[in-house]
């Protein structure tokens, strides 16, 4: 198509598609039908069917599949709804922006971690930015990855602050922090801790308070565990909640494997101590992930300053033990 063509093209859609038939398209295929559709949106059916049947003609293909079910979106629907979320989560980073800059105490963060981050390093970096920024506001997603990513891709987070284990997506930046290897620990009064020489395979009878086998970290620890050609423990107590697993640590008869920045952040730990045994295979990177081409706020960018101000020792160290 020659360029005169597809520039006339461009503005004839550009004249008939307009931010609010973007947002009626998206709830459409958010609600399945254009009944509830119309509900939502507080105005008629027909009106609704309308704007869907203009925005099809402008664009010259179907971009809603019809049936007594419902509607749902086709590959062109789906196409364009991915650039109109794309399209609105820009405009609400442009307000936050006008926001920030009317009046620096505010701003909008949305951030998502797995528990030790969270309690690690987000903990600490949103009460010094209260402080500083009393009227700051902050959404903490705790997770484990893979719904993270997903929120991500769908912009319901601005950032992540996550381990990698693999190969991230082509529409996404990882910024390194540092890399953590993770460690067996228990409490510092525990009577393991004075013991010079120990190995994995030696305590395997003892009581072992574990994450999931199924979560992201209880994955990362039973694999330790089999690379040094022993079979996962079977723990006393599975639990995610680092409050409960803290509990039974200080009751000097448990064990656990957590990660070795928890042991140093928000400051050293004096309550749990790491036993002096190499679980290899177990290093990683440590990262903020974010979406390409995606503007981030001042608030966003302020909140990163603030996490790579705290990280920078465990970065500079090169380990954490």
């Amino acid at each position: 198509m020659p360029i005169t063509a597809r520039k006339q093209d461009a503005d004839r859609i550009g004249r008939r598609l307009k931010l609010r038939d973007l947002r009626i398209l998206m709830t459409v295929a958010e609600c399945g039908t254009m009944g509830k559709a119309a509900e939502r949106l507080a105005v008629s059916q027909p009106v609704v069917s309308k704007t869907i049947s203009d925005m099809e003609h402008a664009v010259g293909v179907r971009l809603l599949d019809r049936s007594q079910r419902g509607v749902e979106p086709t590959p062109y629907g789906r196409a364009l709804i991915k650039r109109g979320v794309a399209i609105f989560d820009e405009m609400r980073q442009g307000l936050k922006e006008i926001e920030f800059l009317a009046d620096p105490t505010t701003g909008e963060v949305r951030i998502g971690a797995t528990n030790p981050i969270a309690a690690a390093i987000v903990l600490p970096v949103i009460d010094k930015l209260t402080r500083e920024h009393p009227r700051m506001r902050f959404h903490v997603v705790v997770a484990d990855t893979a719904p993270l990513f997903q929120a991500l891709e769908r912009r319901a987070l601005d950032l992540v602050i996550t381990r990698i284990a693999q190969r991230i997506g082509d529409e996404q930046n990882a910024e390194i922090l540092f890399h953590d290897e993770i460690v067996v620990a228990t409490s510092a009064d525990n009577p393991l801790t004075r013991k010079r020489r120990l190995a994995l395979a030696n305590l395997m009878n003892e009581r072992w308070v574990l994450s999931p086998h199924d979560s992201f970290f209880g994955a990362l620890a039973a694999d330790a565990f089999r690379a040094a050609g022993l079979e996962p423990p079977q723990p006393s107590v599975t639990t995610s909640s680092a409050a409960v697993r803290d509990g039974l640590l200080a009751t000097q008869r448990f064990l656990t494997v957590v990660t070795g920045f928890s042991l140093l952040l928000p400051q050293r730990r004096a309550d749990l101590k790491a036993l002096p045994i190499k679980l290899s295979g177990t290093q990683q990177p440590v990262s903020i992930i974010t979406l390409k081409n995606r503007s981030l706020g001042p608030a966003v960018q302020l909140f990163i300053e603030r996490v790579r101000e705290i990280t920078k020792p465990l970065a500079k160290n090169g380990k954490n033990q």
